[in-house]
């Protein structure tokens, strides 16, 4: 079914669409987001789709892929000595470095379809699919929070997991760990303040268990 879903796709898109590969029978689609709202609505709408519910909507961050921060060949009793201190934000990624990725759902013909597409960095702003499947509202929240994305249209696009006042955007790859800000309560003037972070950022060192040592 994946396979004729793929080739379905592909003959009636193919003007609108990068790519649809079909790996581990999930059929994946690339586009452009100059092309989002016609092929989501082609999707939802054509006989041979029929994809009605949008499952989830998340950002990508590139950034670093396929880096091992823990890559080693080699184990000791007291295991390894090797640290991070700081990010490493190098990136050999040959596309841009976020992505927004649907998950659709057709619960009429049972076939599932992933579409992806591609924000450059330095503009990031994308179309919102609220008026195409409208539980998409909190997912591009979510992902305008986490990663940053705007979504051009949205009815209502603010944070929605982070605190106010909350600065950045934690999903990103470069974003530290112990983030910028800490919140705590004034006593004096009976309200939150905001404050730089005093908590230190540790060296994570992963620890190799020797169960043929003692």
């Amino acid at each position: 079914m994946s396979k004729q879903l793929s080739e379905s796709i592909n003959k009636t898109l193919k003007d609108k669409i990068v790519d649809c590969v079909l790996v581990n029978d999930e059929v994946t689609v690339e586009l452009k987001k100059t092309d989002l709202l016609e092929v989501a609505e082609t999707l939802r709408d054509h006989d041979d789709f029929k994809f009605e519910l949008l499952m989830d909507l998340c950002g990508v961050d590139y950034l670093t892929y396929g880096q091992d921060e823990w890559e080693t060949e080699h184990a000791s009793s007291s295991g390894f000595g090797r640290g991070r201190d700081n990010a490493d934000t190098t990136s050999n990624w040959p596309k841009e470095r976020f992505a927004v990725v649907y998950h659709l759902l057709s619960v009429s013909l049972n076939q599932r379809v992933r579409l992806k597409v591609y924000v450059d960095e330095n503009d990031m702003m994308i179309p919102s699919v609220v008026d195409v499947w409208n539980c998409a509202n909190w997912f591009e929240r979510e992902a305008f929070d986490l990663f940053g994305i705007l979504f051009e249209g949205h009815p209502d696009l603010r944070r929605i997991l982070t605190d106010y006042g909350f600065i950045g955007h934690p999903f990103r790859k470069d974003f530290p760990v112990i983030g910028e800000l800490e919140m705590r309560f004034d006593e004096e003037t009976k309200q939150c303040v905001y404050e730089p972070v005093t908590i230190e950022e540790r060296i994570l060192v992963p620890r190799v268990i020797r169960r043929d040592t003692k």
